[in-house]
């Protein structure tokens, strides 16, 4: 690449330690008009000091993006995800993973409104982010050019950032600050928005060590949480929730409130080693207190709402659902085509769920639905008047015709 070729970048800016040492890369290396995004994606941090950090490194007011782009997160991006009860290797939400796309796209979009021919990220070239990030990109504008520090630069350690900071004097975060106000690597590396937050690296590398306590910053742990069971309700409409406990909520309010509940009560904890994309093993600890609940329940009205062949086909095609949004193909249009198939299931999937809260577990204990497919006189094991027993007997034959058949031909043998 060209480094004189590029006029203007948008960086992906969160104003931590990676991101400003970034910015101020970009403009040394690339001699650059820098343009600062930064999203509100309810990661629980205030977001405007990004403002005010970009701001004293030299960047033009009419450069510095700061959205609140939370509302089009859960409805845009969650929601669907959910809508096809996406689990990635049995046991992870996505919650990451999901964040790339919309992040991508606002930063395309703003490219375009302000005449940039780049943008840039923070991710680093062992890991997915990189490659969701710059999927959506080139999905999204196939000539933007895409600049990628970790891939080029040497600072390939915190230490060395961290270093790299104090050298031109850098603003650091408390948090990379020891007690003595001397430079210090955090034990984490952690990402957040409205539904999860993660921690990889460093502390965690060894998949054999119990992470501390104090690790977790959402959920109480199990132990913790409260003696007394709580009970909710969620609400759902066209696959969605709506409401929760009777009251009707915007998709991120909606969210946060079942973020509340499985905080309290010490939902959403996983520890897992997952497969990355680009081909290594990795140990993340995950928090996804809303969207643990969350599952629980859109599976729960679906149980009651939905044929079973069409249930049993979205649960076939889950796992590649999830393998997708996982590597960073939201904007494919295999994605596209599996969503819509998915989104036709769910016209019906309407109904409240009703859920027990308590250390840890979210339980079902009531679903009810107007277009229930229920029916209590068919499955009753008391006397009915419209299941007769004895048909039973033919449809177990026919199934096993191909086993009479095959059994016949091997005594005949």
């Amino acid at each position: 690449m060209n480094k004189k070729s590029v006029k203007k970048v948008v960086l992906a800016y969160s104003g931590g330690l990676d991101t400003s040492i970034i910015l101020k890369w970009l403009q040394d290396e690339y001699k650059a008009e820098v343009i600062t995004f930064t999203a509100d994606l309810g990661q629980g941090e205030e977001v405007e000091p990004a403002r005010i950090k970009a701001l004293a490194m030299g960047i033009k007011e009419e450069n510095i993006f700061v959205l609140d782009i939370k509302e089009e997160f859960v409805k845009d991006y969650v929601f669907p995800m959910f809508r096809a009860n996406t689990v990635y290797e049995g046991e992870y939400l996505l919650g990451t993973s999901i964040a790339r796309p919309l992040i991508s796209k606002k930063q395309i979009e703003i490219a375009e409104k302000m005449g940039a021919d780049a943008v840039s990220h923070g991710a680093t070239g062992k890991g997915n982010d990189q490659v969701r990030f710059e999927l959506g990109y080139l999905g999204l504008n196939s000539d933007i050019t895409i600049i990628a520090p970790w891939r080029e630069w040497d600072l390939n350690s915190r230490e060395k950032l961290l270093a790299y900071a104090a050298e031109h004097n850098i603003d650091i975060d408390k948090k990379h600050l020891d007690e003595n106000g001397n430079p210090s690597v955090s034990p984490y590396s952690m990402d957040a928005n409205l539904l999860h937050i993660s921690y990889e690296g460093l502390a965690l590398e060894n998949p054999n060590d119990e992470p501390e306590e104090s690790m977790w910053l959402w959920t109480n742990s199990p132990e913790k949480a409260p003696d007394k069971a709580e009970y909710i309700t969620i609400s759902y409409k066209n696959g969605d929730p709506y409401a929760v406990n009777g009251k009707d909520l915007s998709p991120a309010t909606l969210l946060k409130t079942l973020n509340d509940f499985g905080n309290l009560h010490g939902i959403g904890r996983i520890d897992i080693v997952e497969n990355r994309y680009v081909g290594m093993k990795a140990r993340g600890c995950y928090e996804t207190p809303g969207g643990t609940i969350m599952l629980k329940a859109h599976r729960a009205i679906e149980s009651i709402t939905l044929d079973r062949e069409a249930a049993h086909l979205k649960d076939e095609l889950m796992p590649k659902y999830a393998k997708l949004i996982y590597n960073g193909f939201w904007f494919s249009p295999e994605r596209e085509m599996m969503q819509a198939a998915i989104d036709l299931t769910q016209k019906h999937v309407e109904g409240t769920v009703r859920l027990k809260l308590y250390k840890g577990n979210v339980t079902v204990v009531g679903r009810e639905s107007t277009m229930s497919l229920f029916s209590e006189e068919h499955s009753t094991f008391e006397e009915d008047e419209v299941y007769n027993q004895k048909d039973a007997e033919g449809f177990i034959k026919l199934n096993a015709l191909r086993f009479i058949i095959a059994g016949q031909k091997r005594k005949n043998k």
